[in-house]
Protein backbone atom coordinates (compact mmCIF):
# COMPACT_ATOMS: atom_id res chain seq x y z
CA UNK A 1 0.00 0.00 0.00
CA UNK A 2 1.34 3.39 -0.86
CA UNK A 3 2.04 5.85 1.87
CA UNK A 4 2.36 9.62 1.82
CA UNK A 5 4.26 12.09 3.91
CA UNK A 6 1.55 13.58 6.12
CA UNK A 7 3.63 16.74 6.51
CA UNK A 8 3.62 17.52 2.78
CA UNK A 9 0.54 19.58 1.80
CA UNK A 10 0.92 18.59 -1.85
CA UNK A 11 0.37 14.94 -0.90
CA UNK A 12 -3.15 15.85 0.23
CA UNK A 13 -4.20 18.34 -2.44
CA UNK A 14 -6.79 15.81 -3.64
CA UNK A 15 -8.50 15.83 -0.20
CA UNK A 16 -10.61 18.85 -1.19
CA UNK A 17 -12.37 16.75 -3.84
CA UNK A 18 -12.49 13.32 -2.21
CA UNK A 19 -15.74 11.45 -1.53
CA UNK A 20 -16.69 10.17 1.93
CA UNK A 21 -15.72 6.63 0.88
CA UNK A 22 -12.41 7.91 -0.46
CA UNK A 23 -11.72 9.77 2.76
CA UNK A 24 -12.50 6.64 4.79
CA UNK A 25 -10.06 4.68 2.62
CA UNK A 26 -7.34 7.30 3.11
CA UNK A 27 -7.77 6.92 6.86
CA UNK A 28 -8.05 3.14 6.86
CA UNK A 29 -5.02 2.44 4.68
CA UNK A 30 -2.79 4.20 7.21
CA UNK A 31 -3.99 2.08 10.14
CA UNK A 32 -1.25 -0.40 11.10
CA UNK A 33 -3.72 -3.02 12.36
CA UNK A 34 -5.63 -2.87 9.08
CA UNK A 35 -2.42 -3.13 7.07
CA UNK A 36 -1.38 -6.19 9.09
CA UNK A 37 -4.77 -7.87 8.61
CA UNK A 38 -4.72 -7.01 4.90
CA UNK A 39 -1.30 -8.66 4.47
CA UNK A 40 -2.65 -11.77 6.20
CA UNK A 41 -5.70 -11.87 3.92
CA UNK A 42 -3.53 -11.41 0.86
CA UNK A 43 -1.25 -14.26 1.97
CA UNK A 44 -4.16 -16.70 2.30
CA UNK A 45 -4.62 -16.73 -1.50
CA UNK A 46 -7.58 -19.10 -1.28
CA UNK A 47 -11.30 -18.59 -1.25
CA UNK A 48 -11.58 -18.90 2.52
CA UNK A 49 -15.04 -17.44 3.16
CA UNK A 50 -14.67 -17.47 6.95
CA UNK A 51 -11.47 -15.41 6.86
CA UNK A 52 -13.01 -13.02 4.35
CA UNK A 53 -16.14 -12.57 6.47
CA UNK A 54 -14.13 -12.03 9.64
CA UNK A 55 -11.92 -9.45 7.91
CA UNK A 56 -14.85 -7.57 6.41
CA UNK A 57 -16.79 -7.54 9.69
CA UNK A 58 -13.80 -6.28 11.66
CA UNK A 59 -13.16 -3.39 9.28
CA UNK A 60 -16.73 -2.69 8.15
CA UNK A 61 -15.96 -3.55 4.54
CA UNK A 62 -18.16 -5.04 1.84
CA UNK A 63 -16.86 -6.98 -1.13
CA UNK A 64 -18.59 -7.53 -4.41
CA UNK A 65 -19.36 -11.11 -5.34
CA UNK A 66 -17.40 -12.59 -8.18
CA UNK A 67 -19.27 -12.46 -11.48
CA UNK A 68 -21.01 -15.65 -12.46
CA UNK A 69 -21.22 -17.15 -15.90
CA UNK A 70 -24.24 -15.98 -17.85
CA UNK A 71 -24.51 -19.11 -19.97
CA UNK A 72 -26.94 -21.81 -18.87
CA UNK A 73 -24.55 -24.69 -19.13
CA UNK A 74 -20.87 -24.89 -19.82
CA UNK A 75 -21.41 -28.25 -21.49
CA UNK A 76 -23.72 -26.79 -24.14
CA UNK A 77 -22.27 -27.15 -27.60
CA UNK A 78 -23.36 -25.49 -30.81
CA UNK A 79 -24.12 -27.94 -33.58
CA UNK A 80 -24.34 -27.19 -37.26
CA UNK A 81 -27.70 -27.78 -38.92
CA UNK A 82 -27.34 -29.86 -42.05
CA UNK A 83 -29.87 -30.45 -44.80
CA UNK A 84 -30.87 -34.08 -44.98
Amino acid sequence: MPSSDWRAPAAYAHADYISAAGFAWEYLRRDEDYRRDFRRMKAIRSENPNARIKFSERWGLRFRDRPRSTCRSRTAVLAAVTDA
